[in-house]
């Protein structure tokens, strides 16, 4: 045996933990058949050569779950009596036993942490004249010094970005450092010149006014004895948005001037830990002995829009030997009103890197860039020439046909000309490389201006621009490919949709919002998690989810809910639903409960709300209905918003449950039942002499009757159709979807195509993604699109939106075949489409327990190679098909073995299996 992969739910990095519980995970890899866990222990103490000789000290020892005769792997609770000490490494390490008994250990795990009974900084009077933050007044909040965060906020009193910096002298070199740090909107941290990580972005964005993140770093490589520096550079984010002049685009404020900053002030704190050999523990806090000047970034506008002077930069100005004695000191700010929160989710980090496939200058003065593939980017150039020298970057997704930028949504014009950043040069007489600080887009095209491609022309040379996609860190899961070349390239475009909308929250398009719309965010976790790692994530989003919640119980459609909407693109159930539905995923693909403590009360006050909406005795019908379905028409309201309804309820009762509230479970068991009664009394028709079966109406034109696929597939996926009535449902959708046209908006189209899988046709799917005209994902890529658009249109305002992406999950759990059956793949079915148009397929996903590889060979017809891989501590299905003649199992170098029936069922290994036909 040997364990693969360890870790810790909900966390990202584990450098800050701030909570006094934890729960561990495990996947293990094993060449015996034959082998299973039996037992684990895990324990966790302060000092790592305790694990080494697993002889834990005493007095060392933080927790030891003792030896736990189970199979788990995932989902075990550590919760130490007295808490975990703060500021302090903590080492952990795993022992599993095999079914002989035998041990094995995992490596030693490490993790810091914070402060996990401290949310606030201490307060610091702005009058230190008469109130200085050392009186005895604030007495009670320097007490538990051990406990307690020791920074203040610290800036210039300003809304522009501003470079940071202290210098302070080591001894010695320390064993470790960790530091601890936040800046608002977004920061960007250095140690003697160094970045102190590949984070962009940081913190990850929250309401402010009520939770704060920070991020934590190990630097101990970065500091050595003698003099050193911490550097910081600080732009606006969303928490300070700038709009930098009427001439630039800010979504927030657009058309109503909705928005309403957090704060007016950017701010920042960090606690640098340093620790030596001897146990010497101390440090170093921004306080007011910091410096701080203007940056040479002049205006950092979030929708990829910042003015960057290269003669104001202070080149070396983070470094230790940086002569910083004409900069003034830093302000003490009151900083935000939320809380201090670890930055649990992945951070934000630059991926792939895309150079241009097309080099062009339509005039002069302008170079244009295609980039080849639309994707989430920070761009980076590299130009020449003389001092002041202006240039202007602008992006695009869409181009006119000389290939200058274009926004094709007349709307937005606004986009297409208010959104660029200006460079001026500093003249060094060598090439400057500019890339944006504090901001991102989504683009396929650059638009230089101000520079030429031949020095002759008398302008600044352009050497070179690429593109550098920017996403969430969250760990790369599965890849997909088939036989068919229309197909990959679809998969290629729903891939990068889904990667250019990851950050510290999901959002549905990188450029022209930004924001957190929730709907994505479930309808789309099904298909995300074969391709990352979501968990710590969803953590992260279910606690803006918690700060947005109003008092009346009510979930916005955002979270963050950085702009108040309106009516139902405020209050829809079909977005807000995320509260509800995102525990159970996470219980459901990632096998973790830790979130459901602090989420169950806002669920059921959540449910509450709904209650005082119900019409016609528990129907919902106020909300967006199948969005996206002609755009804004409220198709399908009733059977769309009362199916989610009756789903959130089974979750809270899921919920209550898992916490042991049995009689509160019994409660919204009875809840769903009579919304099911509901449901089927209104929307289900049984006596139509018209046609040949039951079927399920909408209420949008009543009293008369409909009945499209969406009602059907609604009520067939969210198990809302009595067992009598099921075939005749299911009859009534594929007679509406015979003709393979799609007639779904973004919520209805899921369950579209679920229900097509379960009808096992796949001819209906690629037929209706292969249509000539809209709705059609297959237009998209005749007309040269690399990414899906907001809606079934040529031209969008946003090209890069992953609401329609819901396709992406029938292709893994219908083609590739894979589908998880029990709670983290556990158990997992696999079912190729046999009888399709495949003859070759090629995927894997790398589960909580280990790599899942799928391929799917067929040859003329009459033959099929299943080649799998099966990970430890799982059990797969397969699937036969009806028409096979026989069938044959091998185990890596065993002979072939027949196979009885159509199901087989295999624990962990490399099988192939051999299908006559």
């Amino acid at each position: 045996m040997h364990i693969s992969r360890y870790g810790i739910h909900g966390f990202h990095e584990v450098l800050g933990i701030d909570t006094d519980e934890i729960r561990f995970y495990w996947a293990i890899e094993s060449e015996d058949q034959d082998a299973t866990q039996n037992a684990y222990r895990i324990v966790v103490t302060t000092d790592a050569t305790d694990l080494e000789s697993n002889s834990p000290n005493v007095s060392k020892l933080v927790w030891d779950s003792e030896r736990v005769e189970s199979r788990e792997q995932r989902n075990i609770l550590c919760k130490p009596s007295n808490g975990f000490q703060s500021t302090t490494s903590h080492f952990w390490r795993i022992t599993v036993w095999d079914q002989n008994n035998n041990a094995y250990y995992s490596p030693i795990g490490h993790f810091f942490t914070a402060y996990p009974r401290s949310h606030l900084l201490p307060p610091y009077s702005m009058n230190q004249t008469y109130m200085p933050h050392t009186s005895l007044i604030f007495k009670s909040w320097f007490e538990n010094e051990a406990d307690r965060w020791k920074a203040v906020w610290i800036g210039d009193g300003g809304d522009k970005p501003i470079y940071l910096r202290k210098s302070f002298e080591l001894a010695r070199k320390p064993a470790r450092a960790i530091l601890f740090a936040s800046g608002l909107g977004h920061f960007n941290m250095s140690v003697n010149g160094q970045p102190a990580s590949d984070h962009r972005l940081d913190p990850g964005w929250t309401n402010y006014h009520r939770r704060v993140q920070f991020t934590s770093y190990d630097v101990s490589e970065y500091l050595d004895a003698g003099r050193n520096a911490l550097g910081v550079h600080l732009g606006n984010g969303f928490y300070a948005g700038d709009k930098g002049g009427d001439d630039r685009f800010f979504w927030p404020m657009y058309e109503d001037n909705t928005y309403v900053r957090y704060g007016n002030e950017l701010c920042f704190f960090g606690e640098l830990h340093i620790f030596y050999e001897d146990g010497k523990h101390s440090v170093l806090i921004s306080d007011p002995s910091w410096k701080v000047r203007k940056s040479a970034t002049t205006l950092a506008n979030i929708y990829a829009s910042e003015n960057h002077d290269r003669r104001l930069y202070p080149a070396g100005w983070d470094s230790a030997s940086f002569n910083d004695t004409e900069w003034a000191s830093v302000k003490p700010l009151t900083g935000p009103r939320g809380h201090l929160y670890y930055q649990t989710q992945p951070p934000v980090v630059l991926h792939e890197t895309f150079a241009p496939v097309n080099i062009h200058s339509p005039k002069k003065g302008v170079v244009c860039y295609d980039l080849g593939q639309n994707a989430s980017t920070m761009v980076k150039i590299e130009v020449e020439g003389a001092a002041g020298s202006e240039i202007i970057v602008r992006y695009s997704e869409t181009v006119k046909d000389d290939g200058t930028v274009l926004m094709p949504d007349p709307l937005f014009k606004e986009f297409e000309t208010g959104v660029f950043s200006k460079i001026l040069l500093s003249g060094t007489g060598q090439p400057e490389i500019w890339t944006p600080d504090f901001s991102f887009t989504s683009a396929r095209y650059i638009q230089v201006e101000g520079v030429s491609l031949d020095a002759g022309d008398g302008l600044p040379v352009i050497h070179s621009a690429v593109g550098r996609h920017i996403s969430s860190a969250a760990r790369k899961l599965g890849t997909m490919t088939t036989d068919k070349d229309d197909v990959n390239s679809l998969l290629s475009a729903l891939y990068w949709s889904f990667s250019s909308n990851l950050f510290s929250y999901h959002t549905d398009c990188p450029q022209i919002e930004k924001f957190g719309w929730l709907e994505v965010t479930h309808l789309l976790a099904p298909a995300t998690q074969y391709i990352r790692d979501m968990e710590s994530l969803y953590t992260k989003i279910l606690d803006d989810i918690l700060d947005s919640q109003e008092p009346s119980g009510l979930v916005p459609t955002m979270a963050p809910e950085i702009r108040y909407m309106c009516g139902p693109l405020h209050d829809t159930i079909t977005w807000g639903c995320a509260l509800c539905l995102l525990p159970d995923i996470l219980r459901q693909y990632y096998g973790s409960t830790h979130v459901i403590p602090k989420v169950y009360p806002a669920a059921v006050r959540y449910m509450e709300y709904m209650h005082t909406k119900e019409r016609k005795g528990g129907l919902i019908e106020h909300g967006l209905g199948d969005w996206g379905r002609g755009i804004a028409f409220g198709n399908n309201q009733a059977n769309i918003e009362t199916a989610v309804y009756y789903r959130c309820l089974q979750c809270v009762e899921m919920m209550a449950r898992e916490l042991g509230k049995r009689e509160e479970a019994e409660r919204f068991k009875q809840w769903s039942a009579r919304i099911y009664d509901t449901y089927n009394h209104h929307l289900l028709v049984t006596d139509d002499p018209s046609r040949p079966y039951a079927y399920y109406t909408s209420l949008d034109n009543y009293p008369e009757r409909d009945r499209d696929a969406i009602a059907q597939a609604m009520a067939l996926q969210f198990g809302l159709v009595p067992a009598k009535h099921h075939s005749d449902v299911m009859a009534a959708f594929l007679d509406d979807v015979a003709d393979g046209k799609i007639r779904a908006g973004e919520i209805g189209l899921r369950f579209l195509f679920n229900t097509l899988a379960d009808a096992k046709r796949p001819d209906l799917v690629l037929q209706m993604a292969r249509q000539e005209e809209h709705p059609s994902y297959m237009r998209f890529l005749r007309r040269g699109e690399t990414t899906l658009l907001e809606f079934w249109q040529d031209e969008c305002r946003s090209k890069c939106h992953d609401m329609l992406g819901t396709i992406y999950e029938w292709f893994y759990a219908a083609v590739l075949g894979l589908k998880p059956i029990s709670e983290a793949y556990r158990t997992f079915e696999v079912d190729p489409p046999y009888e399709s148009e495949f003859n070759h397929v090629k995927g894997s996903v790398d589960s909580p327990y280990g790599l899942i590889a799928i391929e799917f060979t067929r040859t003329e017809d009459i033959s099929i190679e299943l080649d799998l891989q099966v990970p430890f501590g799982t059990t797969a299905t397969v699937k036969l098909p009806l028409n096979m003649k026989q069938a044959e199992v091998g185990f890596g170098k065993e002979e072939r073995k027949f196979i009885d029936g159509r199901e087989l069922e295999l624990g962990h290994g490399l099988y192939a299996i051999f299908i006559q036909l």
